[in-house]
């Protein structure tokens, strides 16, 4: 991933807010801002034959203290228009890999409950649920806007890094 992928993984990422099953976010950051929150060492983007930018994975650290050092909350987004062909399974599992060769001990992410293609995705890499959490924010945006959202939290332990 580099600031030349920006314009199209910002696309993804809009498609995403806009469709309301992905986050919470209501507008796209800029590259700047994008990357200084992420971890280099994970930040990973789906191509097809043709070379056309189709996804892309990326984490952020969970906290700024020693003893988090090791976890990082991550997302994966995919085109609308590539959904269901199996780039998700294949994006998750290398962006996976690159967390456990950088050190990274766990992998989290909070999932909305509706996203079920999102909860499959992640149950079949490893990931389990260990929480749900009620009523974190209301939707701004998207089919549940002006309403409450629970979310799911999921989380992946390394079977390298300090297990």
């Amino acid at each position: 991933m580099t600031a030349a992928d920006w314009p199209q993984i910002e696309a993804i990422f809009a498609a995403g807010i806009q469709a309301g099953e992905a986050t919470f976010e209501t507008t796209t950051p800029s590259w700047a801002q994008f990357e200084a929150g992420k971890i280099p060492d994970a930040r990973l983007v789906a191509v097809d034959e043709t070379g056309t930018l189709v996804g892309w994975a990326a984490a952020s650290p969970v906290s700024s203290r020693e003893v988090y050092r090791g976890v990082i909350e991550h997302s994966v987004y995919i085109h609308p228009d590539h959904h269901g062909h199996g780039i998700g399974r294949q994006l998750l599992a290398a962006f996976v890999a690159a967390a456990e060769d950088a050190g990274y001990w766990m992998i989290q992410s909070s999932i909305f409950p509706e996203n079920t293609a999102s909860l499959r995705l992640h149950e079949r890499a490893g990931f389990r649920v260990v929480g749900h959490r009620e009523r974190i924010a209301r939707s701004r945006l998207g089919p549940h806007a002006g309403e409450w959202r629970d979310t799911i939290l999921i989380e992946r332990r390394s079977t390298r890094n300090g297990t």
